[in-house]
């Protein structure tokens, strides 16, 4: 028999895979998105999407909780887990059908099984079923996505202590938690679980919570989470952990000693790892650094006509970075004119606790660290009208701006949908624009948005509401 040939073939069907083989179809070519469990990867069905259900039913039961503030009577309000759980994986199963609906409205052939490099310009797919066959094409992009991240004596066993999935579909509220990383992952879940009544542990190895975003955020994010009454720990680690039938006892190392804590369950939130294993990368001139697969500004790696996008090269870990790569990737290899190659910083970052918290480009201290004079702005949610009119006053918007250029650097923000309000800023960057484009832009009022005008103001001495 004849190998079906392809001019494209992507491995994986994450964020990353599907927008690859979407634009490349868009481009003419013919391709083929191998996908061994679920199309829209983990983002979709097991992450990005489905927590952001969650926690919008956490958000909502927080205001029906607070409805008197607003002068509305609702007595006897309920939190329905299997309810929020079943939602949940509801929205899931609706997206991941629209993404097979796209691929189909492309013409992308979606082969079900494992993709793996099998030779120059060849690709052997094995189904589940164990029968393997073989694809070729000139370019193969490796999509392959990551897994949650294990630590020596966190072993997740799928009981006790959970990754996301378990913490995504709960049996029962487990009266109290230890969930063990500070980063996005933990944080949002942390929020959940605290909504719903349970108590929260945190402990973050790192000097602070959300570790990557700006000093000051992480800590108006930590003060923000303590109010509700979450024990958080950082500069801590987890000693070990012993499983038993009713719980998990747990040893604490921190700055003070050791302390032991017992809860019922424990989310192990500590990383991702890539998926760069049963590739097939033996023997060819693909470079792994690290536990990630090295590629260039166009996504090429080592090996002509491979290529490797999303968690699979590298940090951030984040479903929009995947997806913005996959485009690259193929309207580079196509031929397209103008392509721009990927910039880190001006990749948006998000948390969905409550607050949200959203970031763009360089914190103040990285700022400096470089040697940058920096001029900052801060302007608080608690001087906004349509903040304090939603009942949702608290935050700050901080911008960061090159003393001498007026540029843009980073901008930081905790509060009422502040991960709507980051792209704003993303344009900005994206632009290039300075203080002067900013704060001669005309921002509606009452809105949210009118606070990151005033940070912007702020910090040029020019703010009108402070």
């Amino acid at each position: 028999m004849t190998t079906p040939t392809h001019d494209l073939i992507v491995v994986g069907g994450g964020p990353g895979g599907y927008v690859a083989a979407i634009r490349a179809a868009q481009l003419g070519m013919k391709v083929a998105l191998i996908e061994r469990e679920h199309l829209g990867g983990v983002c979709l069905n097991w992450g990005c999407i489905p927590t952001k259900a969650l926690l919008r039913s956490a958000e909502v039961l927080n205001l029906v909780r607070s409805a008197r503030d607003y002068g509305v009577t609702a007595d006897g309000v309920v939190a329905d887990l299997p309810a929020m759980v079943a939602r949940s994986r509801a929205v899931a199963a609706k997206l991941q059908a629209g993404v097979r609906g796209l691929l189909r409205k492309h013409a992308v052939e979606v082969l079900e099984g494992r993709g793996r490099l099998a030779g120059p310009q060849t690709v052997a797919v094995r189904a589940a079923d164990g029968r393997t066959s073989e694809r070729r094409a000139p370019h193969v992009i490796l999509a392959t996505g990551a897994r949650p991240r294990v630590l020596a004596g966190l072993e997740p066993d799928g009981q006790r202590v959970w990754t996301y999935r378990e913490a995504m579909t709960p049996p029962a509220l487990p009266r109290s938690l230890l969930i063990v990383g500070a980063g996005a992952i933990g944080i949002e879940f942390a929020c959940f679980y605290r909504s719903l009544g349970a108590e929260v542990t945190v402990v973050e190895a790192a000097e602070r919570i959300l570790p990557v975003e700006d000093h000051e955020i992480s800590a108006l994010a930590q003060q923000a989470f303590e109010r509700q009454g979450m024990r958080i720990h950082t500069s801590t680690t987890v000693l070990g952990l012993e499983r038993g039938d009713d719980g998990v006892a747990a040893v604490l190392r921190g700055a003070g000693g050791e302390r032991a804590i017992r809860v019922e369950r424990v989310i192990s939130a500590v990383g991702i790892t890539a998926n760069i294993e049963d590739l097939g990368l033996e023997g060819t001139r693909v470079e792994l650094r690290q536990g990630h697969v090295v590629v260039d500004d166009w996504l090429q790696t080592g090996e002509p006509g491979i290529y490797a996008i999303g968690d699979l090269a590298a940090a951030p870990w984040l479903a929009h970075k995947a997806s913005h790569e996959g485009v690259i990737c193929v309207e580079h290899l196509a031929g397209v004119a103008h392509v721009v190659p990927l910039d880190a910083l001006r990749i948006p970052a998000c948390t969905y606790g409550q607050p949200q918290v959203a970031s763009v480009g360089l914190t103040e201290h990285k700022a400096q660290a470089r040697g940058l004079g920096v001029r900052v702005g801060r302007f608080p949610f608690g001087a906004n009208g349509k903040a304090i009119a939603m009942g949702d006053a608290h935050g700050l918007v901080k911008t960061v701006f090159d003393a001498t250029s007026g540029e843009l650097l980073g901008a930081h923000l905790i509060g009422p949908e502040v991960t709507e309000l980051i792209q704003g800023f993303g344009l900005a960057s994206t632009l290039e624009a300075t203080e002067a484009e900013l704060m001669h832009t005309v921002f509606a009022h009452p809105t949210l948005s009118e606070a990151m005008h005033e940070s912007v103001l702020q910090a040029f001495g020019r703010a009108l509401h402070i």
